[in-house]
């Protein structure tokens, strides 16, 4: 992208391309996967509400659609994209698309659909778009859908091995977000939640973590882990559209945030990011993808879909997403783009891949972006190839990636299977609390808290 600070072969390079670059290559087409932009939490996680007295953001829109926010960002967003691509001489403008030149496909979701139409009014203004999507409003198209398409008893049992093993294993990652955890339990209060009066849960376990694998299903986790990702999901996007780094009257930092952006990072980590689970959840995407980059009538494509279209897609093609700058979310911030940029130099073709999303301040403030004044943008790099002095890989290279990872998925072998799909990550020795919330010592007796039952600890 025009503002791009990549590492090409460990030195810094320029920050905008220069006419020497434009006189070396020439920008032929733009593949964009997106995540579509703020909504508000999920209707299907309602459970977040009753960990918590206090009052939740009034969200503009209904469960799990996109919100006005959301949408005024879109449209800078597409504006953003407008203003690069007539820099780069891909399209004039108010370019008015001929042909099959430009496609833009969404999930049938609410918030998908709606960011790809916000997207498409400030991208092209003065053509009347239409995004094409297979079914009715809130059914998932198979495209975007993360699920086995193939399953067989070792395949399973090898996926389990990897999501257990992610994040250094369910001791480590279990360790590392407790501080986090705790840190939410005390801006949510959830002592004095709904839940915690209706004697449901004092504090968040997490500790009960299982991993469902069905063909024809996404990834799924049951347990307590889910229900803290689901609160922080919700208080992270609070966070972008009450315009305050505050939550219920915690002023919280930078890097408090970024906690629980890391919350979030393992839960989607664990089920959509082992390349062993990818290469099947994301192979339709792949296929997409790699058909798009191949035609020679497309100039632009947008794809929208979710966080774990993402995630599956960088881990099943081995693409290094960075670690996020100015952002909560640690790897795919609310509205982010994975973008491959076909270039040429009249002979060869070449592709530059870059993750682009906006800042928390451009978020709160609804910034107005453009070429002088962009969104972020960090490079990705690709596991095992190697870029040019330009910071392009062959595509011929690229391709031969997205062709090994359609074979990876051709390879895998589907058959009925007799184990069970749920799998049940270690336990952790649970704490045990005190009736006033606080964490029991070796030494407490009386009435205590453990695993969500009170027991009585005699005196010796």
């Amino acid at each position: 992208m025009i503002t791009v600070l990549a590492l090409v072969m460990g030195t810094q390079a320029q920050t905008k391309r220069n006419d020497g670059f434009r006189e070396k290559y020439e920008l032929k087409e733009v593949v964009v996967m997106s995540r579509h932009n703020i909504r508000s939490p999920l209707s299907s996680s309602a459970d977040y509400i009753r960990v918590t007295p206090h009052q939740w953001f009034n969200w503009s829109s209904a469960g799990s659609e996109l919100s006005l926010r959301g949408g005024v960002l879109e449209t800078e967003m597409g504006q953003f994209f407008r203003k690069w691509v007539v820099s780069e001489g891909l399209m004039p403008e108010n370019y008015r698309p001929e042909g099959e030149e430009v496609l833009f496909y969404a999930n049938s979701r609410q918030r998908t659909f709606a960011t790809a139409k916000y997207f498409s009014a400030g991208f092209l203004p003065f053509a009347n778009v239409e995004i094409t999507h297979l079914y009715d409003e809130d059914k998932m198209d198979p495209l975007f859908t993360p699920q086995f398409t193939k399953m067989n008893d070792s395949y399973r049992q090898q996926v389990i091995s990897d999501m257990n093993a992610m994040h250094g294993g369910p001791q480590a990652w279990m360790a590392a977000q407790q501080s986090a955890i705790e840190l939410m339990e005390q801006v949510v209060d959830i002592a004095r939640s709904p839940a915690a009066l209706q004697g449901d849960t004092l504090h968040f376990r997490f500790d009960d973590t299982q991993f469902t694998i069905e063909k024809g299903d996404e990834p799924k986790m049951k347990g307590g882990y889910k229900l803290i990702n689901s609160v922080a999901d919700a208080l992270v996007l609070q966070c972008y559209e009450s315009e305050s780094m505050s939550a219920f009257g915690h002023e919280l930092t930078m890097d408090q945030w970024r906690a629980f952006g890391e919350i979030k990072a393992v839960y989607d980590g664990l089920l959509f990011t082992p390349h062993s689970a990818a290469v099947n959840l994301a192979y339709p995407l792949v296929t997409r993808i790699r058909e798009e980059l191949q035609r020679s009538d497309r100039k632009f494509t947008f794809l929208c879909g979710h966080d774990s279209n993402l995630a599956s897609l960088s881990a099943a093609l081995r693409l290094n997403i960075p670690e996020t700058e100015n952002a909560v979310e640690i790897h795919t911030p609310i509205g982010s783009k994975i973008v491959f940029e076909k270039w040429t130099d009249g002979t060869d073709d070449f592709v530059a891949i870059n993750l682009v999303y906006q800042t928390v301040s451009q978020l709160q403030g609804r910034t107005l972006l453009s070429v002088d004044q962009p969104p972020m943008v960090l490079p990705i790099t690709v596991e095992g190839l190697t870029a040019n002095s330009d910071g392009l890989y062959p595509m011929a290279a690229f391709d031969a990636r997205m062709a090994e990872t359609q074979a990876e998925y051709d390879a895998i072998v589907d058959s009925p299977t007799d184990i069970h799909a749920t799998s049940s990550v270690p336990q952790r020795n649970a704490p045990v609390y005190l009736l006033n919330g606080i964490k029991a010592n070796d030494t407490s007796r009386g009435v205590v808290i453990k695993d969500q039952t009170k027991v009585i600890r005699r005196m010796p």
